[in-house]
């Protein structure tokens, strides 16, 4: 049985001082992976395919890559001793490219995957396999907020409601691709309360929200809920076949010192 350290999250004995291991960052566990494991002693390499957001950003050194690649996956991993994929639960592609690159150099690969959020049993909560097929369950009357990003404005393309409210927690002056498009800004993290509040000052008739699970993004369903509004949740991309998942930072601690 792994020892517990007074955080609560299990000791690792110090790695020999042979390579790293490659994290890939972007979600909320990241920073605290990248904390329990320099506090460690094990050497980290993160990269994140776009830079950190919140009041909590990376507590490590990290790399940016807005457009990783193969060659670029290979290259960062081609002196670690294992990947650890904790990267936001809807770049896909970051998770795909570590994978094929555990695969290629023969190393050990795990993924970090929140449970995600339940549907059944909410009145009110649908599901749809993305954006653009969300569009079709919404009416010409309904004030729609978004919560899936700027980049998935394209996808956008099709709504025929009334107002396409999308959240930026980043300010910025970038016009919006389309008229129908109302930008609100607002910096996390965010409470029940608040979003309650803003939600009804906005008249808002439907949240649009990726299912990324856990608690940091909870607040604007639970306002939603209370509100009775109508939630659209966006899957998550498919993880690639045969890998290994964990589901919370003490499992993906624990596979770090089995290493």
């Amino acid at each position: 049985m792994a020892l517990v350290s007074s955080d609560g999250l299990p000791k690792i004995a110090p790695m020999k001082p042979t390579g790293h291991i490659l994290l890939l960052a972007g979600s909320a566990e990241a920073r605290q992976i990248a904390v329990a494991l320099t506090d460690r002693g094990i050497a980290l390499r993160t990269v994140l395919s776009e830079p950190p957001r919140g009041a909590n950003p990376m507590p490590v050194p990290f790399e940016v890559v807005s457009d990783p690649t193969p060659q670029l996956m290979i290259g960062a991993a081609s002196d670690a001793i294992a990947i650890l994929d904790a990267s936001h639960g809807f770049d896909g592609r970051m998770t795909e490219l570590g994978h094929a690159a555990a695969l290629q150099l023969d190393l050990p690969f795990v993924t970090l995957s929140r449970p995600i959020w339940e549907v059944c049993g909410e009145e009110h909560w649908h599901r749809a396999a993305d954006v653009s097929a969300a569009m079709a369950m919404i009416a010409p009357s309904e004030r729609v907020f978004s919560a899936t990003g700027w980049q998935s404005l394209p996808e956008y393309a099709g709504f025929k409601g009334a107002c396409l409210m999308v959240r930026q927690t980043s300010p910025h002056d970038r016009p919006p691709p389309f008229e129908f498009v109302e930008l609100v800004f607002g910096k996390p993290p965010f409470t029940v309360s608040g979003e309650r509040t803003l939600f009804q000052e906005l008249a808002v008739d439907t949240l649009i929200a990726r299912n990324l699970g856990g608690i940091p993004s909870r607040p604007k369903l639970d306002a939603a809920r209370e509100l009775g509004l109508k939630v659209i949740l966006i899957d998550r991309p498919k993880a690639p076949r045969g890998i290994q998942v964990v589901h919370n930072i003490a499992d993906a601690l624990q596979w770090v010192e089995k290493l």
